[in-house]
């Protein structure tokens, strides 16, 4: 008898994982990128957090707002790391900017259809959006879905990161921006809240 339920709990958790238990790995990508889910997850793919982080201050509020909502993260990194030393990295960062360079990233949102909105958090760079994010945007169409931008700063504000985000989804409906300062990055999570119930977006 022992043999036979082990045996039949064997079959159930082979069917399990091939119908996509987890909705993270049914939508994972490739190259390194790929889909996280939060703790409040419902699957049901509705709404997507896409940030780009260096330092980690726009990650942790890219997790604030996947806390708050249920949304699934998506990272978006480059193939070719930026340099360590800060100095080096921000001045790359500003030639890519003169240059308006598209740098190359890993993965992309393979099921991208089955969410309604999505957050855009970036870090603000040079007074734009970081060029990695552009490559994003550029491979993922986001017409007719609802984005919601996110912004971290060093003493610049938002600048131009909503702007340019703007009009690199014409075609999306674009809401209200949270804007925070990096050192403040870490103990937002009450103005993250206080922001998504402005927006009637918290679940």
């Amino acid at each position: 008898m022992k043999k036979i339920i082990a045996a039949l709990m064997a079959i159930l958790a082979m069917l399990a994982a091939a119908c996509g238990g987890s909705n993270a790995e049914a939508i994972s990508t490739d190259n390194g990128g790929k889909i996280m889910q939060s703790e409040k997850q419902a699957n049901n793919g509705k709404a997507l957090v896409v940030y780009y982080s260096r330092s980690g201050n726009t990650e942790a509020v890219a997790r604030m707002i996947g806390n708050e909502t249920g949304a699934d993260l998506f990272r978006v990194t480059t193939v070719k790391p930026y340099p360590e030393e800060y100095r080096a990295a921000t001045e790359q960062a500003r030639a890519e900017r003169d240059s308006n360079a598209r740098p190359a990233i890993n993965g992309r949102v393979e099921a991208l259809a089955a969410y309604d909105v999505v957050y855009i958090g970036v870090p603000n760079w040079w007074s734009t959006m970081p060029m990695p994010m552009f490559t994003f945007l550029e491979q993922h169409d986001l017409s007719g879905k609802t984005v919601v931008p996110f912004v971290t700063h060093g003493g610049g504000g938002v600048a131009n990161c909503v702007s340019d985000l703007k009009k690199a989804v014409p075609n999306a409906k674009v809401l209200e921006a949270f804007v925070v300062s990096g050192s403040n990055a870490a103990n937002a999570q009450s103005d993250v809240r206080a922001w998504l119930q402005r927006l009637g977006l918290t679940k």
